[in-house]
């Protein structure tokens, strides 16, 4: 039987997990990301892969950093075959991609070479890409730069937000992985390099790149508003108060007023003037220390005294 460590971390790597452990196929070892702490109260809790691992009974291992440590020895002794990852979060040493009698493999969530790193899903949709999709990839020591195994993609619709592709990507990893084993393990396969001349990255999203900025067109700030949510999610500063915002429309209004400025408050949305003479309608916030709230809700609370004309956003924005 085929011997497979697999390691991830994330909610994404859950049903390929699974999706192995229900194979014909032995998963020997996972590998995660240690135990965190996680909300106001800072409970130390088990990664999602982690979760699952445990409820099948199977050897988990947790290195802080797996380059040198005692549980990598461990896992090149247990002799796998081959090593699946899907957003594990770590590189791998070289000793341990070479162990392997078929080498090391990963899921990733993007049609490579465009996206290398670690938020793929978030740049898609913050890019306006119409399309994304999963490719399995040889690992090597330089990130997301291993030969293409096989692709698959998946249109971006209107209703997608991180959340949503990120659970859709994760069944597409799930059936392309299926699909990739038997002829791997066949030596059925011819991979494919990546064209370094096309090559994009998506590094981890940084704090500043959370607030909007009101110059881009309504259009762009919406994929802002969807590539961030539900999370961090986006925000813009008004009353001086940070106010998240959950859901916004682009309209077709054209406007002469400054990008940040309220041009209109009516009962169904907040009117924000965008770059390039643009109008979005704000219909979901959640101001600070609130739960989120319709817009409307907002007006007739704490925002009631946004005033058209108003200018919303930090300095410089």
């Amino acid at each position: 039987m085929t011997k497979i460590i697999f390691m991830g971390t994330p909610a994404f790597s859950v049903p390929i997990l699974e999706a192995l452990i229900d194979s014909e196929y032995q998963v020997v070892a996972v590998v995660t990301q240690p135990d965190r702490p996680v909300g106001r109260k800072k409970t130390l809790t088990a990664s999602p892969v982690k979760a699952a691992a445990m409820q099948h009974n199977l050897p988990v291992f947790q290195p802080e950093k797996i380059s040198g440590s005692p549980e990598m020895e461990a896992l090149i002794a247990l002799e796998p075959d081959l090593i699946v990852t899907a957003a594990f979060g770590q590189f791998l040493p070289q000793k341990l991609l070479a162990a392997p009698k078929y080498g090391a493999i990963n899921v990733h969530a993007s049609l490579l070479p465009k996206y290398r790193g670690g938020a793929p899903v978030h740049y898609a949709l913050m890019q306006g890409e119409k399309e994304t999709g999963v490719s399995i990839i040889y690992m090597e020591k330089k990130m997301d730069a291993g030969d293409i195994i096989l692709q698959k993609s998946l249109e971006i619709t209107r209703d997608d937000d991180v959340g949503t592709l990120f659970d859709r990507l994760s069944l597409l990893g799930k059936e392309l992985l299926m699909e990739t084993l038997p002829k791997l393990l066949a030596g059925d396969i011819t991979p494919v390099k990546q064209n370094e001349a096309e090559v994009t990255f998506s590094p981890n999203i940084k704090r500043e790149e959370e607030e909007v900025d009101w110059t881009k067109t309504a259009a762009e700030v919406d994929y802002q508003v969807r590539g961030m949510r539900p999370w961090p999610v986006a925000y813009t500063v008004a009353e001086g108060k940070r106010l998240k915002l959950w859901d916004v429309t682009p309209t077709e209004e054209k406007t002469t007023a400054s990008p940040g400025v309220i041009v209109r408050i009516e009962k169904d949305g907040l009117y924000l003037a965008c770059g390039n003479q643009t109008v979005v309608k704000i219909n979901e916030v959640q101001p600070a220390g609130r739960s989120k709230m319709t817009i409307m809700a907002f007006l007739t609370g704490v925002g009631s005294q946004l005033k058209v004309g108003e200018k919303v956003g930090s300095n410089g924005n």
